[in-house]
């Protein structure tokens, strides 16, 4: 938008207290007062944690077919909206989603260590190390946990509790709800809506294993990834100290992972991830497929060198796609050769990519 359209734009925020009851009493008091506004030149009408009244929605689609307002629509959460029977306004709507700021959007403002330790969530850029972690500490305390209770998503706090601990514990890893509900002390269902429960308020998503091979037998269970790295860390209670080596490469690989995922997002590419895993323990950290065809097979390293050692699940994959590009992403200065593969420093890798959006 530009600065004339944010003129005519009315903004509702349902977070606060007095607007969120008054339109909760009386849906139709939104519809009144939106055409009230559009009299005085409103065009655009911004209507922030939707989810928290799903009734609106039949005001939005009203609006929508009786006057020229055009809308934006965020929230927090789509499971309120679906388990609700809320109106969707299909046809209606485009659905967009918005990410921590990504590499590109920051610019020479990030800072790979820091994003690693931190994440890139907007409230935390320029501030210090104390204050970030303080509003990643209150944000898991808070939000997720209470509030995800008050929307009534979870009735068991302390279970709820003890699952995002281990969520955020295994960030990374090949999902087992057995075993992670024997840890939790929770029934197998219960830990499986709560990773629904998580995909739904946009804390984590799926990365889905590739599943076809002419030759091996692979692993078919997805993997989970927590959408910031500052969020994990806060979960996994790792914010004071600096990340061990261990820690560091798998937030190194789930930081990429997030970063892929948001530039193809933003790109509108039809674009799917992957990771690929035989039976027998070979593995590719990212498989991605653009416009139905494999662009690239990747494996991420959190150091600057490498060597074949590092290629052994990519030599596998290719085993079976020799014609797919393989990638080794790490912390190398420059690209260079090896074997089969390219090595390229993780900048590049994003580069890269970004050509297939």
């Amino acid at each position: 938008m530009n600065r004339l359209a944010l003129e005519n734009t009315w903004f509702i925020n349902l977070l606060d207290s007095e607007t969120y009851f008054r339109y909760l009493r009386d849906p139709g008091q939104f519809g009144r007062e939106a055409q009230a506004r559009m009299r005085q030149g409103v065009e655009w009408v911004i209507l922030d944690e939707v989810q928290r009244i799903p009734d609106l929605l039949n005001e939005v689609q009203n609006l929508l077919d009786s006057t020229p307002l055009r809308f934006i629509l965020s929230g927090s959460s789509a499971r309120k909206l679906r388990r609700g029977g809320a109106n969707l306004l299909g046809g209606r709507a485009l659905l967009r989603y918005l990410h921590p700021f990504t590499v590109k959007e920051l610019g020479l403002d990030f800072d790979l260590e820091r994003a690693l330790r931190f994440g890139t969530l907007p409230p935390l850029q320029g501030l210090d190390i104390s204050e970030a972690r303080d509003i990643l500490r209150s944000y898991v305390e808070i939000y997720l946990r209470e509030e995800i209770q008050a929307e009534g998503l979870v009735r068991n706090l302390g279970g709820f509790t003890r699952f995002l601990d281990l969520a955020a514990a295994y960030a990374g890893s090949i999902l087992n709800y057995s075993s992670l509900g024997k840890e939790a002390g929770l029934p197998v269902k219960t830990v499986q809506s709560y990773f629904e429960v998580l995909e739904d308020t946009l804390i984590g998503f799926r990365l889905d294993a590739w599943t076809r091979s002419p030759l091996k037998r692979l692993v078919a269970h997805p993997k989970f990834y927590i959408f910031d790295n500052g969020v994990t860390n806060a979960l996994a209670r790792r914010l004071a100290e600096p990340l061990d080596p261990v820690s560091r490469g798998g937030l190194f690989e789930q930081f990429l992972i997030q970063e892929t995922r948001r530039r193809f997002d933003y790109a509108r590419a039809d674009a799917r991830l992957f990771y690929w895993r035989t039976n027998n323990g070979a593995e590719v950290d990212l498989v991605i497929e653009v416009n139905g065809r494999i662009v690239f097979a990747v494996e991420f390293k959190s150091r600057p060198w490498v060597s074949g050692a590092d290629l052994s699940g990519l030599r596998s994959f290719r085993e079976d796609w020799p014609e797919v590009p393989c990638l080794l992403v790490c912390t190398a200065p420059e690209s260079f050769n090896l074997d089969f593969a390219e090595v390229l420093p993780w900048r590049e890798y994003l580069e890269r990519i970004e050509k297939h959006g």
